[in-house]
């Protein structure tokens, strides 16, 4: 099996419903995302995937999406309020936690054809949580 990883980087804004500690509150983290994709076989190039596909597609759309938003569970009453500011956020179905954010990413660069086995979203740089396949 082959694998390559793509590391990329982004700033988010997050708070923690029904939790009671320090990340009930709105603050921000300096993410990394690990992105390892897995091949049985190279393509014609001797890839498993161009690194220059994976930023050109997984890359532009954290940026666009993701980068420098406050990511909330839909049902928070700040998003409301950013909302109505015109604040950037973008809304989940669930608690913006690392393990969801990890599944998002997954689920955005499968939804894109990649051959993706794991995302890794360190929310620390001593914390980090895996979304992928068994």
């Amino acid at each position: 099996m082959y694998r390559v990883t793509k590391e990329i980087h982004f700033c988010y804004g997050h708070r923690l419903l029904d939790y009671n500690g320090k990340c009930m509150h709105p603050h921000g983290h300096n993410a990394r995302v690990e992105i390892e994709l897995s091949a049985g076989s190279l393509d014609s190039r001797g890839m498993v995937v161009d690194f220059g596909d994976i930023q050109s597609a997984i890359k532009t759309w954290i940026d666009r999406e993701l980068d420098h938003k406050m990511i909330l569970c839909r049902r928070d009453p700040l998003a409301k309020a950013l909302s109505e500011l015109g604040e950037p956020y973008y809304p989940i179905d669930e608690n913006p936690t690392a393990e969801n954010l990890a599944r998002l990413i997954y689920e955005y660069a499968v939804s894109q054809g990649f051959p993706v086995s794991a995302v890794r979203l360190w929310e620390t740089p001593t914390s980090f949580a895996t979304y992928g396949q068994a």
